[in-house]
This record gives structure tokens, sequence and C-alpha cells, in this order.
């Protein structure tokens, strides 16, 4: 079984049933996609939202190696994603000399706000937490007191590792930056990321790869209203 953890905000509620949509679509194996919705964490979360917070899961998403009892392998990924590819391909990546696989982005936004008013952070490291294959077993650092306590930089820096060397990479076509990396051929895509806002907000109507979401979406509500029918 595959485990995929998506972060989940109210506000982004379609992006993340279009996301699953697109996951679950082109799965080769078995799949469990689990929305990391806070009132569902049984009190595992419970650190006060920062002001420079611009998603619930900003740090919820720390809690998968132990929402997965610290055990096999655990894939985290943002809700303002859409997969294109199956994902039995990326958890074939897994290597156990890690202890994370990520993408290794050199994001540096120029912009001071994204979607609904969020302030664009900047920091070293930058979304390399977005897409996170968790090898569990070693991260057990990330208790639920260590992920209610640490800083957002010790988090999304994985400080908590005490080793860059643990952290391993994946290819880039798992983490495509929509509007900042330049645009490429669709089939050099398994997965893009709509960071400073998707197709499902007014103000990014017309980002790139919008077609794509939109296709998704068209094609998850055919399927709802051929099931009705």
């Amino acid at each position: 079984m595959l485990r995929i953890f998506i972060g989940f905000d109210p506000r982004e509620a379609v992006a993340f049933n279009v996301l699953q949509y697109s996951i679950l679509r082109r799965a080769s194996q078995p799949t469990a996609v689990i929305p990391l919705t806070l009132n569902q964490l049984g009190g595992k979360m419970w650190r006060e939202r920062n002001p420079l917070q611009s998603t619930d899961f900003s740090f919820s998403r720390f809690l998968t190696p132990h929402l997965s009892n610290y055990e096999g392998w655990s894939l985290f990924i943002d809700c303002d994603m859409l997969v294109l590819d199956d994902v039995a391909n990326l958890f074939a990546l897994a290597d156990d000399k890690y202890a994370v696989q990520v993408i290794k982005h050199d994001h540096r936004p120029v912009e001071d706000e994204k979607f609904l008013g969020a302030v664009q952070t900047k920091y070293e490291k930058k979304n390399w937490s977005s897409v996170v294959l968790f090898n569990n077993a070693k991260c057990k650092a990330l208790t639920p007191e260590y992920v209610n306590t640490a800083s957002g930089l010790d988090l999304h820096q994985f400080k908590w590792l005490g080793d860059d060397s643990l952290i391993g990479e994946l290819p880039h076509r798992w983490g495509h930056l929509v509007d900042y990396d330049a645009e490429v051929p669709v089939d050099q895509l398994s997965l893009i990321h709509y960071t400073i806002g998707g197709p499902y907000f007014d103000d990014y109507r017309d980002c790139g790869y919008a077609d794509l979401w939109n296709a998704e979406r068209d094609a998850m509500l055919a399927c709802s209203q051929r099931t009705k029918g």
C-alpha cells in the first residue's frame, strides 16, 4: 500500500479533491490518500498559528512519519499540485540510505505576496518540504512534541536530521514550480506545483498549466455525473 499524505486547507478543498483524483486515476498499486486535516489529528497538532503560516498544513506535514508509526515509506505533498504520472514510479525511487528525499529547488521568489494575500517567505531550501518522501524509521526525531515546538526553519530546512547527507534528491519532474520554472513539454512532467496560486483562485485563472488542472477537474466531475446517472 502506497501511503500519501496531502496537506489540507479548507480554502483549497477543491484543489485537494482534484489532486487526489489525479493520483488515484493513474496509480498502478493500491494507494491510500490521507488528508492532513487539523481537526482529525486527534490533538497531535496544538501549536499556535504563525502569522507567516500560509496554510493549515505548514507544520502538520512533519507529523507524517508519526502518523505512519515510523514504519515504511510515506509521501507528503502540498494540496496545490497535480500529479501526471503513476506515483508508484516515485516510490520506486526510495533509497534506504536517506531519511528523506526531496526536490532540491533553488527557489528564490521575488514577490512579497502569494495566494489570498499570504506573505511570501524567503529562506534556504525553499519548497524542499513541499514534496517529501519520508523513510519513516529514520525520522523518529519528528515526534508531535518536536513538531509543535521547533521553529519553522528547523522543520522546513530539515535541521532535525542533523546531517544534510541524509537528504536525498528526487528528479525535478516530480516538483515543477509553475510560473517559476521554465515551461517544458507535458511529457517531461510528473507533478506540477501551483505554488504562487492555482487556477481554482480567480486571480490565477490564467497561470501556467491552468489548462491541465481544468481538464483534470472536468474529468473528475464528468466521472461524478456518470456515477449519478
